[in-house]
């Protein structure tokens, strides 16, 4: 099969700004990532983990740009890369760290402004569009 044949098509809702739709071509991509992260729900094998990280992902045949964000603990980039938050939870949950503490980190505010933000609703729509608006707009 030709790579442009597993060239993956865009899609209606890549023009949402800041978000990564977690679709069919996703969960292929991040196949092993996510199965790395499931992987620690076993206690076993968080010990594993944590006793030497990069050994242990030496198991899974995830791609060098996965690898790195696993390891920087990237979790935007693990979501760019086909990682479902869902499974990711098992890595900061290896860590001792909350769902609040991570998405604070992923979302560049403390853990106590994110907490804020959640329980008042989320944040707001107000300024954000599609990409495509932005362009016409005068946009990048």
């Amino acid at each position: 099969m030709s790579a442009q044949m597993n060239a993956r098509q865009p899609k209606p809702y890549d023009d949402i700004p800041g978000t990564t739709v977690f679709d069919a071509d996703m969960a292929r991509q991040g196949y092993h990532l996510n199965q790395f992260a499931m992987s620690l729900m076993k206690a076993e094998n968080r010990a594993r983990w944590l006793a030497d990280e990069p050994a242990y992902l030496d198991d899974w045949p995830m791609t060098a740009e996965q690898r790195a964000a696993v390891l920087d603990r990237d979790f935007n980039r693990m979501i760019s890369l086909g990682g479902n938050i869902y499974y990711l939870a098992k890595i900061f949950s290896a860590d001792k760290q909350s769902f609040v503490v991570a998405a604070a980190k992923m979302t560049g505010v403390t853990p106590d402004e994110y907490f804020q933000m959640m329980v008042s609703g989320g944040r707001s729509p107000e300024g954000n569009m599609y990409v495509s608006d932005s362009k016409n707009n005068g946009g990048e």
